[in-house]
């Protein structure tokens, strides 16, 4: 028999590659899908099944995580065997911006989804995406048992979610874990982070099209990973037979300045000719370092990462070139693997 998954979140970064995983190992899949007035599926249209097809095993359903009830009579009509909670306001400087809107969907969607898995009474896994920003100014390395200290309404409504999971999974024996992934990146990273900003600048720059790139806090060190390999980690997690929570990282250290040097260089270009510095992309609170310490899921998961920061930024550089050469040639643009 083979299982069946929900995934919020499913059109964002993590939830594509997810759902490729999931697919490949013979799941059905449905994803939540918040409803918008233009098309925002562009990461799984290469996988999506149309509802006239039969025998789908990709499923898209429109929900929020605002919305209690609907998830309620989701996971009833679903009875998934695992579900995995990608769903949130991500962007932490945006967090600043938005903190009620970032608290009620990062912080409060995830306890809406366990009250849902409770209420509607199925027997199911679940995944809590937590986050590196949790540990805020804990000074690195962080594991599992490094106290939270979040510098950003982003972190703080991550830190709510995880410790929500962890209540559900103590209260109702519920099988519920975090994975607290530090950064990780690829060629499907939203535009507007860091990583994919400078490396589709550097596509752009290259072509001609753009001559500066703004941004913030160079000297902020972060541990950047693969996202398919971390995806990888989220399953395995619900694959143990008791639930656990887990940090997913590199161990590797690298500061926004460095991964600017691997890009740009990638590329043939000096940073220091096209960088410039605009404050309105500082935090008010900055997060110095967060280098993640993985031992525990390597050692109880068989986990451990392949691709380090200089080759995620060789990755995502190549990526974003082929994209502005497609988009040149007027090609239909892809989003690279």
């Amino acid at each position: 028999m083979s299982k069946t998954a929900l995934i919020t979140g499913v059109t964002g970064q993590d939830g594509s590659y997810l759902s490729e995983l999931l697919l490949s190992k013979g799941y059905t899949v449905h994803g939540l899908v918040r409803r918008s007035s233009s098309f925002n599926t562009e990461r799984i249209d290469h996988i999506y099944q149309g509802p006239q097809e039969s025998g789908r095993s990709y499923v898209l359903h429109h929900a929020d995580l605002s919305d209690g009830v609907a998830l309620v009579n989701l996971l009833r009509d679903i009875q998934p065997d695992e579900v995995y909670n990608l769903g949130a306001q991500s962007h932490v400087r945006v967090s600043f911006d938005a903190p009620l809107y970032t608290g009620d969907v990062t912080g409060l969607g995830a306890l809406r989804l366990l009250e849902a898995v409770r209420a509607s009474g199925i027997d199911t896994r679940i995944y809590q995406a937590s986050s590196s920003e949790m540990f805020g100014s804990t000074p690195p390395p962080q594991n599992e048992q490094t106290p939270f200290h979040p510098r950003s309404p982003y972190g703080a409504a991550k830190v709510f979610a995880y410790w929500a999971t962890v209540n559900y999974r103590e209260a109702y024996d519920m099988y519920a874990v975090n994975g607290i992934l530090f950064n990780h990146e690829s060629p499907r990273r939203g535009e507007t982070f860091v990583t994919r900003k400078i490396t589709r600048a550097v596509a752009r720059i290259k072509a001609g099209l753009q001559s500066e790139l703004y941004l913030g806090n160079l000297d902020a060190v972060r541990d950047w990973g693969y996202a398919p390999e971390y995806v990888d980690a989220m399953w395995r997690m619900l694959q143990q037979d008791e639930p656990t929570d887990y940090v997913v990282a590199t161990g590797v250290e690298a500061s926004v300045r460095q991964f600017l040097e691997a890009a740009f260089g990638h590329a043939g270009l000096d940073w220091r000719e096209y960088v410039r510095h605009d404050a309105k992309y500082e935090r008010p609170s900055e997060v110095d370092a967060l280098i993640g310490d993985a031992s525990k899921a390597r050692d109880r998961l068989g986990w451990k990462p392949e691709v380090l920061v200089e080759d995620l930024a060789r990755i995502m550089v190549d990526a974003d070139i082929r994209q502005v050469e497609d988009a040149l040639a007027g090609a239909s643009v892809r989003i690279d693997r």
